[in-house]
Formats: C-alpha cells, sequence, structure tokens
C-alpha cells in the first residue's frame, strides 16, 4: 500500500477493525519511512449481472430507489428503507457469492420487504414473481394471511406451539371457525 503522503511502496498496520455494519474492515497504517499514519477502508468487491450481461458494482441506493418505489405511499421512512437495503447486502454477502443476477437481487428483497410492510411487499412481487393474472395476487394474499394468522397463534400462546393439550391440535368451536380454517388451508394450496 503506497503512503498517500510520500508515496513510498510500503506501510505497516498498526490496527484493523470492522466497520459498523461489518460488510468492511478499517486499517490504520503507518508509512516506515516518513512515520505519518493513515487509514485504509477495504471491502469486498459485489458485483451485479443486469439482463443485458453487463455487471456493475452493487449500490444499496439502487436497492432503496426499486424499494420506494413500491413504499409510495405506505407509512415507511427512509430509516427503514436503509435499513432493508442493508439486510439485503448482508444477506448476498452471506452467500459468498462475488457476483449475483440483478433478478437474484429482486428476489432476495421480498423477504425483508414482507416483513416492513405487506402492501409494498405485493407491488414489489408483482414484478419479481411476473405476476400475470388476478389469481396471482390472490395466492400472494393468502399465503400472506396465513403467515399472519400462524405469527399471530404462535405470538398469542408463547412457549407453546399450536397443538393442543392432546397434541393433536385444537378444534374449531362452531361452523363459521371450521369454513374459515376450511378456507384458508385451501387457499394455502394455490
Amino acid at each position: 500500500m503506497y503512503c498517500p503522503f510520500c508515496r513510498n511502496p510500503d506501510s505497516r498496520v498498526v490496527d484493523s477493525r470492522m466497520a459498523d455494519d461489518g460488510s468492511a474492515i478499517r486499517r490504520r497504517r503507518q508509512c516506515p519511512e516518513c512515520g505519518r499514519r493513515f487509514t485504509t477502508v477495504e471491502t469486498t468487491s459485489l458485483s451485479v449481472i443486469k439482463r443485458s450481461g453487463v455487471g456493475e458494482p452493487f449500490s444499496r441506493s439502487k436497492v432503496i430507489n426499486g424499494v420506494r418505489k413500491a413504499c409510495q405511499g405506505r407509512p415507511v421512512s427512509e430509516d427503514d428503507l436503509a435499513m432493508l437495503a442493508q439486510e439485503v447486502e448482508e444477506n448476498i454477502r452471506a452467500s459468498g457469492a462475488a457476483e449475483i443476477d440483478a433478478h437474484e437481487v429482486g428476489l432476495i428483497i421480498l423477504g425483508p420487504l414482507q416483513k416492513l410492510d405487506k402492501v409494498a411487499y405485493l407491488r414489489f412481487a408483482s414484478v419479481y414473481q411476473a405476476f400475470e393474472s388476478l389469481e396471482d395476487f390472490e395466492s400472494a394474499i393468502a399465503l400472506l394471511r396465513h403467515e399472519s394468522d400462524v405469527d399471530a397463534k404462535e405470538a398469542a400462546a408463547p412457549g407453546t406451539d399450536s397443538k393442543g393439550s392432546d397434541g393433536k391440535g385444537s378444534e374449531p368451536k362452531n361452523t363459521v371457525e371450521k369454513n374459515a380454517a376450511e378456507k384458508n388451508t385451501a387457499k394455502s394450496t394455490l
């Protein structure tokens, strides 16, 4: 590493630390020639391969801009979008791949976006999962409802599973509950 002050081609690492978000390493270096110190930031390169086959560096701002359109008119703050973009980048880096297809980035966005805002999730999913009909929306909505029901049941009974004391699960108390349970089962198989 060249010293930025005297251009000496050698330097000594004095200290190394992870950056706040864990995506980079900050190194404090000292030049043996002039004795001055400087900081370098090292990151691994992450390329996104576009439909045209051209690669470009991963950009959190592009993730934010794409998701911002889906979140238009929704109660989602800029901080929420920044956190989502960070989570997406962390998920991509955790895969260990140096290159990723742009379409895969869109699919990776879906998980954190679903947790953030379900309406924005549906808007975004309609593009990246290529919804072609109302049935595609209906099945996605049914799946979201089913997941919400499961989450609500788990939250209502912490420390227990959804089965009753006999281990067979709780039976619907009346015809309305039974019909609702049958509808949820039918929709989740779409």
